[in-house]
């Protein structure tokens, strides 16, 4: 069987969300496919050579570059795979975006649809081209993978038509093994670059609206003013997305200044220290379609908060504190009661983060991907 996959989501730098998605499929697709007797052959479509730490080329594993810009799926892709060389039974797009056009069955994942609930989180080109497109694709495609039960409830009830090609494929943590042998050393290391003393809460992630960074940060101005919390700092890690302006302001306004730590891009080397060295983990976004900062900061051994929305009880489980998105005093109780525990009960709480952490693995979203493959062909 000869397998089409849009790898482009996997083929970048400074990956999160819907890149580490694809990423980690990739190599456990390909790992998968080399145990069968009669191996399927992987093609993967990339705009773009291939970064050096994708997976890397054999027999039945291979990359087919077709160079081009905006609108790849459509002004590249598509012409390419009407002639389709590579003689393609299925076309597998780890993304919200595929090709209607084209003939051959199609799979497409969907992260979730938040959009469509917070329009006023994304610029309009970013809103509309997920809104027509995701649909369009759901629509043409004669599977549809997502990553939670809260978002396959969703799909569903703006896209009734699609419920009974709707497959979950949990995902899981973006931990290496070596992450799991980094020492207080590693966490110093850290601390000292960004400058970060004593104790710290950790957001990290894409500043954009719908991530809720400002309502983290004007519950931390809530627990800031108490004397018991007078040394601890938020660290805000994650790379500019889009609408983050008002973020600084508010820092600003707040006077939290001295507070409240941005580091902006960090490589990836210090992504995992980062987790290792907070004393919670906070992700109370308006939307999430899965989570795999929260499940890595429980794998790891940090605490998490969380919002009652989305997948992120899902994910959690519960092994996190939930509370609500909307109200800054709520999730300002939520991470105080963190940070109030003593030792041997948060040492529990660690614990049962690491069970539930257990429960997900790339394997299994990759062997369920490879089924669902192979029963549309």
């Amino acid at each position: 069987m000869n397998i089409g996959i849009d790898g482009n989501e996997a083929n970048i730098k400074n990956r999160v969300g819907v890149n580490v998605y694809a990423f980690k499929l990739l190599y456990e697709l390909k790992k998968l496919n080399e145990k069968r007797v009669n191996p399927h052959n992987l093609i993967v479509y990339l705009k773009n050579e291939p970064l050096s730490d994708l997976p890397k080329e054999t027999n039945n594993f291979r990359y087919k570059i077709i160079s081009g810009g905006g609108l790849w799926i459509i002004t590249k892709l598509t012409p390419y795979l009407f002639k389709n060389p590579e003689k393609i039974q299925i076309l597998f797009s780890p993304s919200h975006y595929t090709s209607p056009l084209l003939t051959i069955p199609k799979i497409v994942s969907i992260m979730d649809l938040g959009y469509l609930e917070n329009s006023g989180h994304f610029t309009k080109k970013v809103f509309w081209q997920l809104k027509y497109w995701t649909a369009i694709s759901i629509f043409a495609s004669k599977q549809v993978l997502t990553i939670s039960e809260a978002s396959k409830k969703d799909i569903v009830r703006h896209y009734p038509f699609a419920s009974k090609k709707i497959k979950v494929t949990y995902l899981s943590h973006d931990l290496d093994e070596k992450d799991f042998k980094l020492s207080e050393n590693d966490v110093r290391r850290v601390k000292n670059k960004y400058s970060i003393v004593g104790d710290y809460i950790l957001y990290l992630g894409t500043l954009k609206p719908s991530k809720n960074v400002d309502g983290l940060i004007k519950a931390f101005n809530i627990i800031s003013k108490k004397k018991e919390f007078k040394n601890i700092k938020l660290v805000i890690a994650g790379k500019k997305g889009w609408l983050f302006e008002s973020l600084f302001e508010l820092v600003e306004k707040l006077k939290l200044n001295n507070r409240v730590i941005f580091t902006d891009f960090f490589p990836e080397e210090d992504k995992t220290p980062l987790r290792i060295g907070a004393k919670v983990f906070v992700q109370v976004s308006h939307t999430e379609g899965f989570g795999i900062d929260t499940l890595s900061c429980m794998a790891i051994g940090t605490p998490v908060v969380v919002s009652n929305v989305g997948s992120l009880p899902e994910v959690a489980g519960g092994a996190g504190v939930v509370v609500d998105e909307k109200d800054e005093q709520n999730i300002a109780c939520g991470i105080e009661k963190v940070l109030k525990l003593d030792k041997n009960e948060y040492n529990k709480l660690v614990a049962k983060g690491k069970v539930q952490a257990s429960k997900f693995s790339w394997e299994r979203c990759a062997k369920e991907t490879l089924e669902v493959i192979e029963n549309v062909i």
